[in-house]
């Protein structure tokens, strides 16, 4: 009886032992992520007059000036401070042909019809833009701005790209790297994607001096977004069918591999780096719980997570129901971009 009690004992003990040591565990290696709350009424709207609507991506040149966006009329724009407000800086050659695409028209036809920019990025070296237009494949325009050229709209085996989306440029190569998010729906049916499981996707990278657009992985879940990293070694690439963080190795040991980097609590956009490269603020267009519920909750707007590892470190709320397509830090202050608002938002931080 007494040898029984003993071994319950010691049982018991060692369970709570356990127990001990898995609490002591979680309580080490977890960190709770912070929260920057964002009332709407602290965000201040840059408005963009009608009829454009949608700055899904934003982009400083090589003098800071700027931001630069694409809207829902095809065109690119750029913001030339309070009292100025916004002008055309970019457009395609449908704006020129086509009668629907006039710029004061307010659009009827189907966005196909005249383009959609969505991501976009500079080469400060040459001063060029790249954009991605969703219908009309990636696109560039100088300095000066003006009528933006087509530079790829297959890739180098001939395939078409249909979809195109995210975009980033590697500022010592030239190189821009992009996505492809779909081969079976273009934009204007994005939620097929998600709701049928389409895995057409492509990350890409296209080549100035040759002109060619290589692919660089295929068969992913709506790649969306893309940012390469500080270091030049790999690209993230946001997921959205998976909610989640991609991360594909340009350069060391594992070059040509794509693999799981974060899970995230809703449906990413646009990725970018923060200020000090450290970091990636990832908009997510919805919360997970969307597509099983019906509903549109928006409960955290954006994260920004660590570069090193994908831990999400902070989360960005109180934003209701607007929708963030980017989140761009900078000087302090960061910028928001939506592909539904008729404004850029841009809200003051402070990290103690």
């Amino acid at each position: 009886m007494e040898a029984t009690s003993t071994l319950l004992s010691s049982c018991l003990m060692h369970r709570m032992l356990l127990l001990l040591l898995l609490l002591l565990s979680t309580a080490c290696c977890h960190e709770e992520m912070k929260s920057i709350y964002v009332g709407q009424h602290q965000v201040l709207p840059m408005r963009i007059g009608r009829p454009a609507f949608g700055p899904e991506s934003l982009a400083f040149d090589h003098r800071g000036d700027g931001p630069y966006t694409g809207v829902s009329n095809g065109r690119v724009l750029r913001w030339r401070g309070a009292r100025r407000g916004w002008a055309e800086f970019a457009h395609n050659y449908k704006h020129a042909t086509v009668a629907e695409c006039a710029a004061k028209k307010k659009l009827v036809a189907p966005e196909s019809l005249c383009g959609r920019p969505l991501g976009l990025q500079f080469h400060r070296a040459t001063g060029d833009l790249y954009f991605a237009d969703a219908y009309l494949g990636l696109m560039r325009v100088g300095r000066r701005g003006g009528l933006a050229q087509a530079v790829a709209t297959k890739d180098a085996g001939g395939a078409p790209l249909n979809f195109v989306n995210g975009v980033d440029v590697d500022q010592e190569t030239g190189h821009v790297y992009f996505t492809d998010s779909s081969a079976a729906y273009q934009r204007s049916d994005y939620l097929m994607i998600v709701l049928t499981g389409d895995a057409t996707g492509r990350l890409l990278r296209y080549d100035p001096s040759t002109g060619n657009a290589t692919v660089l992985a295929s068969g992913l879940a709506f790649p969306n977004g893309v940012a390469l990293s500080a270091d030049r070694t790999h690209l993230v690439v946001a997921e959205t069918a998976s909610c989640r963080l991609l991360r594909h190795w340009l350069r060391g040991p594992r070059a040509g591999h794509t693999e799981h980097f974060a899970d995230l609590p809703g449906y990413p956009d646009n990725v970018r780096r923060d200020d000090d490269d450290g970091y990636y603020w990832v908009a997510l267009n919805r919360d997970k719980s969307w597509a099983a519920e019906g509903t549109t909750p928006r409960s955290v707007a954006a994260v920004r997570v660590r570069a090193e590892d994908g831990a999400a470190a902070e989360a960005l709320r109180g934003l209701g129901n607007a929708t963030v397509s980017e989140v761009l830090e900078r000087e302090g202050a960061l910028w928001l971009g939506s592909v539904d608002t008729p404004y850029v938002g841009l809200f003051r931080i402070s990290r103690l």
